[in-house]
């Protein structure tokens, strides 16, 4: 199929997911439908970015009801392998991507970002989209998918999709239906804190160090159980920064109860 859309002369977005899809999941297709002539979705629950005592095996899973969303949205092929598929007995490759696969999540899940790279790698190379897109709620994950693309110049477009959130503001994830009733009231506290420290870093002029105190005692308040990180980055490198500039991000990782959020909003200074 792929090859006789090439033989066409089209071109071909792609779309890869872990399934369980929600709309933003599908906003995913629409940018990528955008893009190209032809859209192909993967859904794979990767066992590479899950630790021994993740959620792995409960994961949720819907394949004939992503299927369903994927063609609704105007998809016109997915791609659903089996680990055998994709993995030999001795399957023994790595990908490690340095600088930005480090800090931030790594810290709290220091397999993570490998096991990301290493099926993304395989997914392209498999595929040879001619563009793909992944979502900026996970905005770790997509700098390192952009780097290790470039840096093996595997000749993918990567496109970043913005947050979709839910009305009162949490950003929508598979992981959420995991949110008791008491939890997902507290949940969009993450984002409504992360911007007032945005607002805050803008308006006054302060620094990191005086604003990332205040956002984790605010978070923690909220009743968040803990808090991985909150941290002000260059978002085109991910180095720390302590002062506004033009390409300012907050990012942020806190638990209920069992779950772990993420979030992280834009802070631009005008220049």
């Amino acid at each position: 199929m792929l090859k006789s859309w090439r033989d066409d002369g089209k071109t071909i977005g792609a779309a890869p997911t872990m399934g369980a899809l929600h709309e933003g999941h599908l906003s995913l297709v629409d940018l990528v439908r955008g893009h190209s002539d032809r859209t192909i979705a993967t859904i794979f629950v990767n066992p590479l970015q899950f630790a021994p005592h993740e959620d792995f095996d409960v994961y949720p899973r819907d394949l004939n009801g992503d299927a369903a969303k994927l063609k609704s949205r105007g998809c016109d092929a997915v791609f659903a392998p089996d680990a055998r598929d994709l993995f030999a007995e001795d399957f023994s490759t790595n990908i490690s991507v340095h600088d930005v696969g480090e800090n931030h999540c790594a810290v709290a899940r220091p397999h993570f970002f490998d096991g990301v790279a290493t099926i993304v790698a395989k997914l392209l190379l498999l595929l040879r989209p001619d563009a793909a897109v992944f979502g900026e709620k996970d905005f770790q994950q997509l700098a390192v998918i952009r780097r290790m693309v470039r840096d093996l110049e595997i000749g993918v477009d990567i496109l970043g999709a913005p947050i979709v959130r839910e009305a009162d503001g949490l950003a929508m994830s598979s992981r959420n239906q995991y949110l008791s009733k008491s939890d997902r009231e507290i949940a969009p506290a993450l984002f409504t804190t992360i911007s007032e420290a945005a607002t805050r870093i803008l308006a006054t002029g302060a620094t990191w160090e005086a604003v990332g105190a205040w956002t984790t005692a605010k978070l923690r308040a909220a009743g968040f159980a803990s808090v991985d990180y909150v941290n002000f980055v260059n978002a085109a490198t991910l180095e720390m920064m302590n002062h506004a500039g033009p390409e300012g991000r907050i990012l942020a990782a806190a638990r209920l109860g069992e779950t772990r959020l993420i979030d992280n909003c834009a802070v631009a200074a005008k220049n």
